[in-house]
């Protein structure tokens, strides 16, 4: 194995053992193969997405990652450091925020966790103080530390948890669909507050998101993993052309057209004054919206991003065609 990354696996498998009824008293047991051979490298201070449909196996890799889980095969290394191994000593130098889960105390007000993690990782005081008060800044989480996590929004918990997952000035951090549930508002202001926390100070970031936008944003390389299989390790517009997806802008007329005609788009469905275009998701939307102002009337548009889980079934398609 070649230790070229910071983040480092090679052939990497992790296998569940399934207990299933087979019959009366009888239960059978049959192997899971979450993940199957991945290997990969992650240079220190880049910020990656880790992305496919559910039951993939990216949570799988990522548990791998922190040491909650031992893989069955293969060699992994984060910052020189064996996780299933050496999971206490890495625990410090990683930090961890799962959006369906929380690792804030769930019946205490929200800076009574971050003195918890002051203790836990005995950070120095000067240090800690000098962290939460720039995370408290830049999350806008002055007016929530005396409120108990339970009373929290779902958005106002995600950025409380992100702020406890750096309180300890961790290298790495692992993002498991941080923005899930959030709204638009939510969503810029983690989004922002990643970007400044890589540009500032170089922390090196692995996203699993179902959100393209997260991972347009964030990232400028992305990695699918499907039935436990690497896919595809490369810049989002290269994903885009290798499963041919497209883009979908939504834009609301004035009043009932023919449908519009512009290039590079296509309508595929009319409804009042409401149509649909596709256009390939790796251009810009820009000169599109641009013609269709000039041309028509037009009172309002969206833009909707392609489906992650059929941009895969695409790949998957040509594949077995080749």
């Amino acid at each position: 194995m070649t230790d070229d990354g910071f983040i480092a696996l090679q052939g990497v498998e992790k296998v569940f053992e399934v207990r299933k009824k087979a019959g009366f008293l009888k239960r059978e047991r049959r192997a899971v193969r979450a993940v199957d051979g991945i290997s990969f490298a992650v240079a220190r201070g880049e910020m990656v997405g880790y992305i496919g449909p559910n039951g993939a196996g990216k949570s799988t890799t990522i548990k791998m990652l922190t040491g909650i889980l031992t893989p069955s095969a293969g060699r992994l290394r984060v910052a020189g450091i064996d996780p299933s191994r050496e999971r206490r000593l890495l625990a410090h130098r990683i930090g961890v925020v799962f959006g369906q889960r929380t690792t804030l105390w769930w019946d205490l007000p929200l800076i009574d966790s971050y003195r918890l993690a002051h203790r836990m990782y005995r950070i120095p005081d000067a240090r800690y103080r000098e962290n939460l008060d720039r995370l408290v800044e830049l999350l806008e989480l002055g007016d929530l530390l005396d409120v108990p996590v339970r009373q929290l929004s779902l958005g106002q918990r995600m950025r409380g948890d992100i702020a406890a997952a750096l309180l300890h000035d961790p290298e790495v951090l692992y993002l498991d669909e941080p923005t899930i549930g959030l709204d638009v508002v939510s969503k810029a202001k983690v989004r922002g507050f990643l970007r400044e926390l890589n540009a500032e100070r170089g922390t090196t970031v692995l996203l699993t998101t179902h959100d393209l936008q997260d991972i347009e944003q964030l990232c400028s390389r992305v990695m699918v993993i499907d039935h436990g299989r690497l896919m595809y390790d490369g810049p989002l517009a290269g994903l885009h052309e290798a499963g041919e997806s497209e883009r979908t802008l939504v834009v609301d007329l004035e009043r009932e057209l023919p449908p519009v005609e512009v290039e590079s788009a296509r309508v595929v469905r009319v409804e009042g004054p409401r149509q649909w275009l596709a256009f390939p998701a790796g251009r810009s939307a820009a000169p599109l919206v641009a013609r269709l102002a000039a041309e028509y009337p037009l009172v309002d548009l969206s833009v909707r991003e392609p489906d992650i889980e059929a941009v895969i079934a695409k790949m998957y398609a040509e594949k077995a065609v080749s």
